[in-house]
């Protein structure tokens, strides 16, 4: 069991249909989805990230950075770039 990330999680859910292949995920017992298992940065994020939906957001899209196809990488950059102009407007 895990927790969705990467082109899985928001925003990238939004904009992405997965396809046949297993979704990624952090493990997590608490988690709903039984996917592919992906490695989170630490073992505390899915953890963090449930509890925080804006850091949630944040780590699911650097996780499509870190292992996305170029497509994914890619609204990942952007979204990533919408959130810290939004930070340094605020």
């Amino acid at each position: 069991m895990g927790v969705p990330t990467s082109y899985a999680a928001a925003p990238l859910n939004r904009l992405i249909v997965p396809g046949d292949e297993p979704i990624p995920v952090w493990p997590y017992y608490k988690g709903e989805k039984a996917r592919c298992r992906f490695p989170s940065l630490y073992k505390m994020v899915p953890v963090a990230a449930l509890r925080d939906p804006v850091l949630y957001e944040q780590l699911a899209l650097i996780d499509a950075i870190r292992d996305g196809r170029a497509r994914q990488r890619r609204l990942a950059e952007q979204e990533l770039i919408k959130i810290l102009r939004r930070k340094s407007d605020g």
